[in-house]
């Protein structure tokens, strides 16, 4: 408690203040029409009998993609991203439902059009079946640009993903996965600059392996990472629990790129000798003597939130060099806000540009790279561009448009 009365802004209220915002503005974003509406003429162009052109105009191509096309030249469409949720995940609180959703969601909405100039839509579905989260997302997605999900629950997640990626002609990216991941990946990169290790020789531990860990491992293993070591809340990820038939299909793929497969306990077995910890899981899972047992300049990123795996002060005193955690109140904040904006922005202006390509994994480990490379003041303490840093919006979004 001594260390955390030194840094005032882990005592201050913001759940209070929150709350007090949240109520005084009913919300955090609005409608704001582009065009002016004050007189009979203003009327006529916006809306009838000037705008029955527009539709003729818009439908008159042959195709849907021709259609599409028209949408984006003369609708809100060509900048604007639905964000879509069933809160089944809600940060680290669980599944809270469809109307607790709405205040994340907004405030990405407000990010996207704060940092990278993107208008961003709330859609809070009150269902979590899959396919009928599928069918509405294709149903509503000619008024947008792309799909941003958010706070749907792993295996779901996964599987809606993957078959809106094939069922629609617009991008869709789950931001808990990619988001999360790249800026992880980030972090990891730089910490590895400053410890001197190579992604090829250190082990990897990764407590979690829900949606976000699922992609931060992809990224890993595609950035050279190959000494990794999964851990759920049933333990080690191993042959034997895969001959069980235990393992999700995601947890079968992570277990095809460790190299270390007969490995078996609880994580304390796992973080042994490991380099880097890398925690998406639940608070309090990582002790003092887990730490102790760690190799030299361990990386811990204990990214649960908003109480994460280990306090960074007891991670500190344990030995560990590097500490993130997904808090804004202490240095090294992983948070997915450095990279959705930026993706959003790149994302659109190809689209409109006829120069987007399908976004693959390299994607987002150049991305990662390059935010990297953009922290010229690396320090154990400064691992990640700062978030207010608005030049990263346009890295991310050159590394997207390739």
């Amino acid at each position: 408690m001594q260390n955390e009365n030194k840094n005032t802004t882990q005592t201050h209220d913001y759940n209070a203040e929150a709350i007090a915002m949240h109520k005084k503005y009913a919300g955090k974003i609005e409608t704001v029409s582009k065009v002016k509406l004050s007189d009979r003429n203003d009327l006529s162009l916006a809306y009838t009998p000037g705008v029955g052109a527009v539709c003729v105009e818009i439908a008159k191509g042959e195709s849907e993609e021709s259609a599409a096309c028209g949408a984006r030249d003369y609708t809100l469409k060509r900048n604007t991203v639905a964000i879509v949720s069933d809160g089944s995940a809600i940060l680290g609180l669980g599944n809270l439902g469809s109307y607790a959703a709405i205040p994340v969601m907004e405030g990405k909405a407000a990010i996207l059009k704060e940092f990278a100039g993107v208008d961003a839509f709330p859609i809070c579905l009150d269902t979590q079946d899959t396919e009928e989260i599928i069918s509405t997302i294709k149903n509503i997605a000619p008024v947008f640009g792309g799909i941003n999900l958010e706070d749907i629950a792993a295996p779901r997640c996964f599987e809606i993903e993957e078959r809106l990626r094939d069922e629609l002609s617009i991008p869709v990216m789950h931001d808990d996965q990619w988001g999360a991941a790249t800026v992880a990946l980030t972090a990891f990169i730089n910490s590895l600059k400053i410890v001197k290790k190579n992604p090829a020789d250190v082990k990897v531990i990764i407590s979690g392996v829900g949606a976000a860990g699922v992609a931060t491992a992809r990224l890993l293993h595609a950035y050279g990472v190959s000494n990794l070591i999964f851990v759920d809340s049933k333990g080690i990820i191993n042959e034997e629990r895969n001959a069980r038939a235990e393992l999700t299909k995601e947890k079968v793929e992570l277990l095809n790129i460790s190299n270390i497969k007969n490995l078996s306990g609880d994580l304390s077995v796992a973080v042994a000798n490991a380099d880097v910890f890398i925690g998406l899981s639940k608070p309090g899972v990582l002790t003092s003597e887990m730490v102790k047992s760690m190799n030299g300049d361990a990386i811990i990123f204990a990214l649960a939130n908003p109480v994460p795996e280990i306090m960074p002060e007891i991670a500190k005193e344990s030995g560990a060099r590097i500490v993130a955690t997904g808090r804004s109140d202490y240095p090294n904040q992983i948070n997915n806000s450095l990279v959705f904006p930026g993706f959003w922005r790149g994302v659109l202006d190809a689209q409109y540009s006829g120069t987007y390509k399908k976004i693959e994994l390299e994607t987002f480990v150049k991305i990662a790279i390059d935010l990297a490379d953009h922290v010229k003041d690396l320090s154990e303490e400064k691992i990640l561009p700062d978030m207010f840093d608005k030049s990263c919006v346009e890295i991310v979004a050159r590394a997207v448009r390739g």
